[in-house]
């Protein structure tokens, strides 16, 4: 157990575009020494966490767990979404920790997802909360990330991660089953992250410019967004429409999956971004509209995570409690 509790922790919330890391100095108390490293500049997660180590100029923790953006399935791991690849336990022993956790992000962005306040969230359409229902989460950044938080009879948390972001992304429209045919033809699988993530807002916009043919010049997922939010660009803005309602179609299909009467957390870089345009977009009608149980989402609640820091580092701290 004391190692279980033993702090300061090295904490790490690892992307497939940024690695962030932070030192958890005591329970629930929030991450200090937050940094944040672009994954491009170094070859490897080892790199990236000596760099940050030798940055802060603090003895060195003895116990470290990281959230990442990938399925943890054994000792090796292979970003999906990045080039980095390890083995947990070489890692362990190079740094000398005495645990080294690894989950993946969505898992411990579930596991914070308790500790957020009110100010960290922003509530998109009505519904109320179930006491004690289970949490679902999902968020769009460099990838799509799904998971889910149930509580046990005693109040304990567990998150529950998979690859949702990889299932089949359905039509409700004419245009959309042509843009998803788009989709198919460029990359076989239509999967709900090709659409809904930053590349995949930039897939939309040019799947999107084939179907209604009109050029789409854009190439980075912030181009299009910024082109989209100024409101000059119709296509760019009719892509994040969108990128929005699929979103809404996929949080609605996880929240009937695992039953979310406590909430449906939106987590990830993007929406963010969009600010109050998120409220008015489709995504929540698009969240709500499943037929004969429209009535049963309508009644759950929507949040967007805006939060100033990760919160997924507190969760990965957690993580290494729950290991």
């Amino acid at each position: 157990m004391e190692q279980r509790t033993a702090y300061p922790r090295l904490v790490g919330d690892i992307g497939g575009t940024n690695a962030r890391f932070a030192i958890c100095e005591s329970a629930d108390a929030q991450p200090t020494h937050v940094a944040a490293l672009k994954g491009e500049e170094f070859p490897t997660l080892q790199a990236a966490m000596r760099s940050y180590l030798d940055q802060l100029g603090l003895p060195q923790p003895r116990n470290c767990a990281i959230g990442i953006a990938n399925p943890v399935d054994g000792d090796h791991l292979q970003m999906t979404n990045h080039t980095w690849g390890f083995s947990i336990e070489a890692v362990r022993q190079e740094f000398g920790f005495e645990r080294f956790v690894v989950v993946n992000d969505f898992v411990a962005l579930a596991l914070a997802l308790p500790a957020l306040r009110p100010s960290e969230l922003k509530p998109v359409g009505g519904g109320t909360p179930l006491p004690g229902a289970t949490l679902g989460l999902v968020g769009a950044g460099t990838g799509l990330g799904v998971a889910s938080l149930t509580f046990t009879r005693r109040g304990e948390a567990v998150a529950v991660g998979g690859e949702g972001g990889h299932v089949s992304l359905a039509p409700a429209t004419a245009e959309e089953a042509a843009v998803i045919a788009s989709l198919q033809r460029r990359f076989g699988h239509a999967s709900a992250e090709r659409a809904v993530s930053g590349p995949g807002l930039v897939n939309l916009y040019q799947a999107l410019g084939e179907v209604r043919q009109q050029a789409a010049p854009l190439q980075e997922p912030a181009a299009v967004l910024s082109a989209a939010m100024g409101g000059a660009d119709a296509l760019a803005a009719a892509a994040l429409d969108m990128f929005c309602a699929f979103l809404g179609s996929v949080a609605g299909n996880l929240a009937l999956t695992v039953a979310a009467r406590g909430g449906m957390y939106i987590g990830g870089g993007i929406v963010p971004r969009m600010g109050e345009a998120f409220a008015r977009s489709p995504f929540r009608q698009r969240f709500e509209a499943k037929g004969r149980f429209q009535g049963y989402l309508s009644q759950i609640p929507c949040w967007v995570i805006d939060a100033q820091q990760s919160p997924a580092l507190l969760g990965a701290s957690r993580a290494l409690d729950a290991a």
